[in-house]
């Protein structure tokens, strides 16, 4: 006969922890609330962004951002979608932060977007126009000031004639005699009108105001500011024809016709500034091929790339796999001391320890020269050998700790049993680690040097923190020495040509992942046979 033990109170202190409150809390009707407060902030941030893109001339964006707060507030409104509230936070981050920006990184590498291209066609043409203007000698003092609508207005008083006027973006119109006071010093400083007078602080924040401001008057010329107190009468020395499309010199009749590459252009090759964006097709890919001063520095960039992308793999690796060797002895002294000195250069911020690494390497106080043997100096950073060989050193450096960190653990998933089979076999050490470790280590670790590759092959940080780039090479191109394709698309994106040219850095940009993806899936293609060693 047997009986049920009755049930006992748990004796286990339980404590739930601070996540397992919080979520607690944001259940039932504090969830709901909190739902609404949270869809509430960012629908009021999105409908201020929707204003923003219609302010700015971007209906497209702006409904298909109405058209993504739209289908969020469905999803996390309506009930039975659980699965999508989870997906749609990653969903638009993706979209926002990748494919957003490799659609414009590719539609910029077909148009001609640079420095002196950067405008729409139309701003183009109206600030051509203002450019054309020039000084006719007639001056008038000028005070800025507001009308009752609170637009801008400026008050003029002709230096010639002492006439009193008023300017408006629509034309001069003329005030009565005594209307505008003019003190000693010929500045402006009351108005019996309705206009009132901006001084102080506010007058000097219309710089950019006033620098756009105009005042047409007869004959095609134009009031325009010069400073706060003083406007000049400007005639233009270009009028442009909307029927030809074109720009006529008045003076000499030349004319400047559009060459459909974002320029008005006379016969003689002289260019009209600003040009504006334009789309001119394949000409950014062809121009890597095609142009002299990019085909050559590409090329050679090119080729540094890779020599500095698979040196520093492989130095790396053969380093840091030696190591793991070295420090795989459970029964070692200081092991763990070993390991930790050895990982110190991963430990450290990359971006802080390529800047310290720029000091020791210096020419005049580095503390590398100073130690070589006998006094013998190298220009480290600014000869264009010992420079490529300072970014491998340095890379090298800051990647052994993690090849040897991989290995270490790749070395440890080795079955003993086969290492010890081939010894008793009669196989050397040198013919274990040919024939056993490295086929069975290579299985975890070719991944990881593809993807090491890929990555020094885009290493922006180590050239441009330890040598900019340089230094400069000999065919005065902007790409220096040690400039790899990813430092040379940016000098190209900022600091090429006329200063600034998107169009040409999207398209090698373009070039860039294609070669990388292209050497990745080769790569990956190959080690495949891996996957079958014994």
């Amino acid at each position: 006969m047997s009986s049920t033990p009755a049930a006992q109170k748990p004796t286990s202190d339980y404590k739930p922890s601070l996540l397992a409150r919080v979520i607690a809390m944001m259940s039932g009707r504090n969830g709901r609330v909190a739902k609404w407060i949270l869809l509430s902030l960012v629908n009021a941030l999105v409908i201020w962004s929707i204003g923003q893109l219609f302010a700015q001339g971007k209906p497209l964006w702006a409904l298909i951002t109405i058209g993504v707060l739209a289908l969020l507030d469905a999803i996390y409104l309506l009930p039975g979608i659980v699965p999508a509230k989870f997906i749609a936070p990653g969903t638009v981050f993706l979209v926002a932060y990748l494919l957003i920006p490799i659609f414009f990184t590719v539609t910029t590498a077909f148009q001609i977007y640079a420095t002196g291209h950067i405008l729409t066609k139309d701003e183009a043409i109206q600030s051509i126009q203002l450019q054309s203007l020039q000084p006719t000698g007639v001056t008038y003092v000028m005070a800025p000031a507001r009308d009752t609508n609170g637009d801008l207005v400026l008050l003029l008083v002709d230096d010639q004639t002492g006439k009193q006027a008023v300017g408006t973006p629509k034309g001069l119109t003329e005030l009565p005699a005594g209307t505008l006071k003019v003190d000693d010093v010929g500045t402006v400083t009351s108005t019996s009108s309705d206009y009132t007078v901006i001084t102080g602080g506010d007058l000097f924040a219309l710089d950019a105001e006033l620098a756009a401001f105009t005042v047409p008057v007869e004959g095609g010329s134009a009031i325009r500011p010069e400073g706060v107190s003083t406007a000049v009468v400007l005639k233009p020395t270009l009028v442009y024809v909307p029927k030809t499309d074109a720009f006529r010199n008045i003076e000499t009749g030349v004319v400047y016709s559009d060459n459909s590459k974002g320029s008005y252009v006379a016969p003689d090759g002289v260019e009209l500034e600003p040009g504006w964006r334009t789309f001119v097709g394949l000409d950014n890919l062809a121009s890597v091929f095609t142009d002299p001063l990019v085909r050559g520095p590409f090329f050679r960039t090119f080729l540094w790339t890779i020599v500095f992308a698979m040196s520093a793999v492989f130095f790396s690796f053969a380093i840091g796999l030696f190591l793991a060797i070295t420090l795989d002895k459970p029964g070692m002294r200081f092991l763990r001391t070993y390991r930790s000195l050895l990982v110190i250069p991963y430990a450290i911020p990359g971006f802080l320890m390529l800047l310290v690494w720029g000091g020791l390497l210096n020419d005049d106080f580095g503390v590398i020269n100073k130690l070589l043997p006998g006094g013998l100096d190298r220009p480290w950073l600014f000869d264009p050998f010992w420079a490529k060989v300072s970014v491998i050193m340095v890379t090298t450096w800051l990647t052994v700790p993690y090849f040897m960190l991989v290995s270490l653990g790749a070395l440890q998933s080795i079955p003993s049993e086969l290492t010890e089979a081939a010894r008793v076999d009669g196989a050397s050490k040198l013919q274990v680690f040919r024939r056993v470790t490295l086929p069975l280590l290579m299985i975890v670790v070719a991944p990881l040097l593809i993807a090491s590759f890929a990555f020094n092959f885009n290493n922006f940080n180590n050239i441009y923190l330890l040598t900019g780039g340089g230094p400069a090479a000999n065919d005065q191109s902007v790409a220096g020495a040690t400039d790899i394709l990813i430092s040379y698309t940016y000098k190209i994106a900022f600091a090429s040509g006329k200063g600034q040219d998107y169009g040409l850095a999207s398209a090698v940009s373009i070039y860039v992942f294609m070669i990388v993806a292209t050497i990745s899936g080769i790569a990956f293609w190959r080690t495949k046979a891996l996957e079958g060693v014994n």
